[in-house]
């Protein structure tokens, strides 16, 4: 393929994907770093922060939608943290089989122990990054996000 076949955004997305693409890996490996002192990985922490920042309990399948992940990963890392004590099922008047996950108190505690850690991390690798620069990149982000669901819902 030759880049005539890309527009001028065309190409600009596809320098973004790429770069979005390693920045999704050196996050998970600059995470796995930040947190391997208490026993987490990335994906564990994002799927506690998932269920810990939700305006209520949610189901494993609504966690992986909002992640955009598949439902099999989550059940499989929710199931390894509800064996160690860190989320709990619970009924869902919603759904018989669907039960809702919540964090457990130690669940809770391991969770602020994470963001205690990533606080100052996190302030200083946006260090020097305008917060109107950040605002803009997250829309830029939030669009292409929901063009892809939109995309994603024509051919459900």
């Amino acid at each position: 393929m030759t880049d005539e076949q890309w527009t001028d955004a065309g190409k600009a997305v596809t320098a973004l994907i790429l770069d979005v693409f390693r920045l999704n890996g050196r996050l998970q490996l600059a995470g796995d770093r930040l947190v391997a002192a208490l026993g987490l990985t990335s994906a564990r922490k994002q799927n506690q922060g998932a269920i810990a920042y939700a305006e209520h309990p949610e189901s494993v399948a609504w966690h992986a939608r909002t992640m955009g992940v598949h439902r099999q990963g989550v059940q499989r890392i929710v199931n390894e943290l509800e064996k160690e004590g860190i989320v709990e099922f619970r009924p869902n008047p919603q759904h018989k089989r669907a039960h809702l996950v919540v964090l457990t108190a130690k669940g809770e505690s391991l969770f602020n122990a994470a963001i205690a850690l990533q606080a100052p991390w996190v302030n200083a690798l946006s260090s020097g990054i305008s917060p109107a620069d950040i605002a803009i990149t997250q829309q830029v982000i939030g669009q292409l996000k929901m063009r892809l669901e939109e995309e994603r819902s024509r051919q459900s």
